[in-house]
C-alpha cells in the first residue's frame, strides 16, 4: 500500500508562530507575586538569579500565554457591563496597578480593583483574571482555587496584602466552553505574611536554599525549568545575578550592588554581566569545593572530590572565566590534552554551536 503524503504544513500559521516566537520576553528583574506562591524555594531563588537564562516558548505556547493577556480586557469590559466600578490602569502611571516590596527586588501588577460586585456591593476587591483548560476548570469548580490552584491564590493574598485590601475576586473563564467561575477570596494576613517572609528568604538568600526534593526524576523536578542546573552539572546562565560580587540591596528600589566595582548595577548591565564574574561558589558545588581565593587576584580556586584542582578567575593555565567554565563540563578538566592544546594556542572552550 503506497504512503498517503503528510498533510502539509501552512505557510500562514508558521509564520504567525514564528512571529509569536520572536516575542521572547526577558527574565523580570524582580520576583513576581504570581510565582510567590511556588512550592520550592530552590526554584524562586534559580528564577530571581536568573540561574536558568529565562524560560524559551514555542511560538503557540507564547499566542497561548497572550490569550489570558487578551482575556483581562473582556473581563474588565464584562463587569463594566453589570454596573461594577473597575480600575484597570493607574492615572499616574497609565499602566495596571503595580506594587514593589522587599527593597523593590518583589513585585507584581494587579490585573484590577472592583466596587460593586454583586456578593458583596460595598467591598473592594483585587481582581484575578486567569483562563483555563476543560480539564482544570472542572477541578477548579470542584476544589475551589485554594485547593486547585494553590499560585493563584496565593496571588491574591500577596496582592490583598500590598494593596490593603480584604477582600479578592477570582474570575476564571473555561476556554473551551466559555463557562465561567467566580470565588470571593478572604485576606488572610498571616500567610499573605509568610509569602513575604519567602520572598526576603529567596530574595537576600545568598546561595541556593533546598529544593523539595534531591531526586531528578521527582515529578515536579522533571518539568521544573531550573532542573538542568539543580540536578546536573550545567552551570547557571553568567549575569550579575549569579557573580560572586553582586549583592541585592535592602534600601533602594530593587538596587544591586558590585562589590568588584563598588557600584550599583543598572538593570541592563545585570543582564549582561562583566569579564570579572565570578560565579556565587555554591553553583559550582558539584564540580568541586571551594579551597582558596584571592580577592586582589578576582579567583576562585575549587578542588574536586578527586583532586582536581581548577580556578574560576583570570584565564591561565587551570584557570578559567565564568563564560568558559559555563561552556564546559567536569570532564574536560580531566581531559589534559585538551588542556594543553588550549594552553599552548591561548585558546579557550566554547559552547558548541558557538564553535561551529
Amino acid at each position: 500500500m503506497a504512503l498517503l503524503p503528510e498533510k502539509p504544513t501552512s505557510q500562514t500559521v508558521e509564520a504567525i508562530y514564528s512571529f509569536w516566537a520572536g516575542k521572547q520576553s526577558q527574565p523580570r528583574a524582580y520576583l513576581g507575586g504570581s510565582v510567590i506562591g511556588r512550592e520550592c524555594e530552590r526554584q524562586l531563588w534559580y528564577g530571581f538569579r536568573w540561574a536558568t537564562g529565562g524560560e524559551r516558548f514555542e511560538g503557540r505556547m507564547q499566542r497561548l500565554f497572550d490569550r489570558g493577556q487578551r482575556e483581562e480586557a473582556v473581563f474588565v469590559s464584562e463587569l463594566r457591563a453589570i454596573g461594577c466600578e473597575v480600575y484597570d490602569i493607574d492615572p499616574a502611571t497609565g499602566a495596571q496597578f503595580n506594587f514593589k516590596a522587599v527593597g523593590g527586588h518583589a513585585g507584581g501588577s494587579m490585573d484590577a480593583a472592583i466596587l460593586g460586585v454583586p456578593e458583596a456591593p460595598k467591598t473592594y476587591h483585587v481582581a484575578e483574571f486567569k483562563t483555563h483548560n476543560a480539564k482544570s476548570f472542572v477541578t477548579l469548580q470542584k476544589d475551589g482555587v485554594q485547593k486547585a490552584k494553590p499560585e493563584h491564590y496565593a496571588q491574591m493574598q500577596i496582592y490583598m496584602h500590598w494593596s490593603q485590601l480584604t477582600r479578592a475576586l477570582y474570575l476564571a473563564v473555561n476556554k473551551d466552553t466559555d463557562d465561567l467561575y467566580s470565588e470571593r477570596v478572604r485576606y488572610d494576613a498571616t500567610f499573605a505574611k509568610s509569602l513575604e517572609a519567602k520572598a526576603e528568604r529567596v530574595i537576600y538568600g545568598k546561595e541556593p536554599p533546598h529544593g523539595i526534593s534531591a531526586d531528578p526524576s521527582f515529578y515536579k523536578c522533571k518539568f521544573c525549568p531550573a532542573s538542568p542546573v539543580c540536578h546536573t552539572n550545567r552551570l547557571p546562565a553568567v549575569s550579575c545575578r549569579t557573580c560572586a560580587h553582586a549583592t541585592p540591596e535592602p534600601d533602594g528600589d530593587g538596587r544591586w550592588s558590585c562589590a568588584k566595582w563598588k557600584a550599583d548595577i543598572p538593570l541592563d548591565a545585570q543582564r549582561t554581566g562583566c569579564p570579572e564574574h565570578r560565579y556565587i561558589p555554591a553553583l559550582l558545588k558539584r564540580w568541586g569545593e571551594a579551597t582558596d581565593a584571592s580577592e586582589g587576584g578576582n579567583w576562585v580556586e575549587y578542588t574536586s572530590a578527586d583532586g582536581v584542582v581548577f580556578r574560576n578567575g583570570p584565564r591561565g593555565p587551570g584557570s578559567f572565566g565564568s563564560e568558559e567554565l559555563a561552556a564546559m563540563t567536569p570532564a574536560i578538566l580531566r581531559d589534559s590534552l585538551a588542556n594543553e592544546i588550549r594552553d599552548e594556542f591561548d585558546g579557550r572552550f566554547v559552547p558548541v554551536e558557538e564553535a561551529a
